[in-house]
């Protein structure tokens, strides 16, 4: 029996190529476990534009053994975890492979890189707990290739529970350490009241604290106790670039949260 695939990809062109290439290559991969395996064809049998599309097709017809899933439609970067949170849900045996381009590491010196590969991170986390199976890129070494998608289905087949290509890896391996690195200067038992957070994002917008008194509606003595009580508890000079600094560090704030003044 054949290893059914169906793919939804808002793009005609990579449907019609991942298609044609797939069923004209007749790859065969092992399919088993050790009390026996066996040979088994890939065969692409139906692509669809959209999610609706799709779930409309899985209640008629017969479910596949895997979907490929496109992360990003119509201009939504991460459109593919509804579909793949639904086709979880309703059909938990589906294999899911996301097939995307959106998760290749940044390149060095690429705008606010860092922050793009805690956001990729992110995505991937959230993918795997919607139930998503694989990761493979559009854009993977040597350019595009149905191998890489067949070497995904092999490794699923063999019992793997989770399968990367190699430029998504490398984020992954970039995001794990920068998250566990955050961890490790993180002091569980320091928390923010809200009030500490506004203080410290308007600090990081460039609000003097006179501008800080009037925002949150505190005396200018009051805002300087709690600056010289932040900064006490950070284990810091009394200065608002290092309480910035050092909460951004440990992960109190981020710089996506901060609404930076005008300049005048």
């Amino acid at each position: 029996m054949n290893i059914r695939v169906m793919m939804v990809d808002d793009e005609p062109l990579i449907r019609k190529v991942v298609k044609m290439e797939m069923n004209e290559r007749a790859a065969e991969v092992e399919s088993g476990d050790v009390d026996g395996t066996e040979m088994r064809r890939v065969e692409m049998v139906e692509t669809f534009a959209d999610g609706p599309s799709l779930m409309a097709a899985l209640e008629t017809l017969e479910r596949p053994d895997y979907l490929l899933v496109d992360m990003e439609f119509q201009g939504e970067p991460t459109g593919g975890l509804m579909i793949t949170r639904r086709v979880h849900e309703r059909y938990p045996e589906v294999k899911i492979i996301i097939f995307s381009g959106r998760f290749d590491n940044p390149l060095p010196g690429e705008q606010h890189r860092e922050r793009r590969v805690f956001d990729i991170g992110r995505v991937v986390m959230e993918a795997l707990s919607l139930g998503a199976n694989a990761f493979v890129s559009k854009n993977a070494v040597g350019g595009f290739s149905i191998e890489n998608i067949l070497r995904a289905i092999a490794c699923l087949e063999r019992g793997e529970q989770c399968y990367f290509n190699y430029p998504v890896m490398l984020t992954i391996k970039e995001a794990a350490e920068r998250y566990f690195d955050a961890m490790r200067l993180h002091d569980p038992s320091f928390a923010l009241s809200d009030t500490e957070r506004r203080l410290l994002l308007l600090e990081a917008a460039g609000c003097t604290a006179s501008e800080i008194s009037d925002r949150l509606g505190e005396s200018d003595k009051a805002i300087q106790e709690r600056q010289k009580d932040l900064s006490r508890r950070l284990g810091i000079v009394n200065k608002s670039a290092a309480r910035v600094a050092k909460a951004m560090a440990l992960g109190l704030i981020a710089g996506s949260e901060v609404a930076f003044l005008p300049r005048s």
